[in-house]
């Protein structure tokens, strides 16, 4: 009996270690933690002329083309409308001048400064500097009155040549300034390592501040800068954005310009010109585009 006591009392203490071993090894298995290393997230660097905070500039050149257009004449003893009057742009030759700082006035430039206000959408200041001319040889009809016996007798049977510019010379060529707002979308199309090619269309509405160079009648030519009116338009553009930063902008735009006020004479007497067309311009440049934000 007392040999069945001790072996009864070995068995216990066997499986009670035996227990005890298994609840440690289920307890490790349960309790056991798993630490994984911390990862960073890398923000990845957006793609040019998409993200809102990115801005842009440029700079480039332009030509021009021109509707015919009513041109009407009011001052002291006159009162008149040439009817469908033909005009030209007038590039600068190819040269030196479309790089020298000093002389960048001359040439038929574009200025363009944008800010994405959100993503793939930016607001545009620009300055287009176009150029008008009147073409001198030409044949217009006319409509009015001239108190002046020597510029009344130009008008011949409804008509006047304007070919030996006594009668008028009519430019806008310092220049036909259109200073505008725009809004612009843009939309990548390719994406590759160093270039990206984005599309963008959009329209824009300014002011026209032109130096208008006119002589009418024999009067002292009035040369100078003025509010003479507004004008709006309708532009698209294919930007290649190579290096991440660095863009060629080809733009082609269409749009109406109102001028009610154009000064024709040097003085401050009251004459003055009106006349509106529609125009067409294509422009061509370089700029720049960057972040406003910083990413790793």
């Amino acid at each position: 009996m007392l040999r069945m006591k001790k072996l009864l009392a070995i068995g216990l203490m066997m499986s009670s270690f035996a227990f005890g071993q298994a609840k440690k090894d289920t307890l490790n298995k349960e309790y056991k933690l798993e630490v994984t290393p911390y990862k960073i997230e890398k923000k990845e660097k957006p793609l040019p002329l998409s993200k809102k905070g990115q801005v842009f500039v440029f700079y480039g050149w332009n030509r021009g083309a021109f509707s015919n257009s009513d041109i009407h004449f009011t001052g002291n003893g006159y009162d008149f409308q040439l009817n469908n009057v033909s005009a030209r742009d007038k590039p600068t030759k190819f040269g030196i001048v479309y790089f020298d700082p000093s002389w960048f006035t001359v040439t038929q430039y574009n200025f363009r400064i944008g800010y994405f206000i959100k993503d793939n959408l930016a607001i545009v200041l620009g300055i287009d500097h176009m150029k008008y001319v009147m073409k001198q040889n030409q044949t217009v009809d006319f409509s009015g009155t001239i108190s002046d016996p020597k510029y009344a007798a130009m008008v011949q049977n409804g008509q006047v040549d304007l070919s030996d510019t006594k009668f008028l010379t009519f430019e806008h060529t310092d220049g036909l300034n259109y200073e505008n707002l725009g809004l612009e979308k843009y939309k990548n199309l390719i994406h590759k390592k160093n270039i990206d090619l984005v599309w963008s269309y959009g329209a824009g509405i300014g002011a026209m501040f032109p130096k208008s160079n006119i002589k009418l009648f024999g009067n002292e030519r009035s040369d100078r800068f003025h509010v003479a009116g507004m004008g709006t338009d309708l532009r698209s553009s294919l930007n290649l954005v190579f290096w991440k930063n660095w863009m060629m902008r080809l733009e082609g735009k269409a749009g109406y310009i109102n001028m009610w006020d154009i000064k024709t004479t040097l003085n401050n007497k009251p004459d003055k010109a009106r006349q509106d067309f529609v125009f067409g311009q294509v422009l061509a440049g370089v700029g720049y585009t960057f972040n406003t934000k910083k990413y790793n």
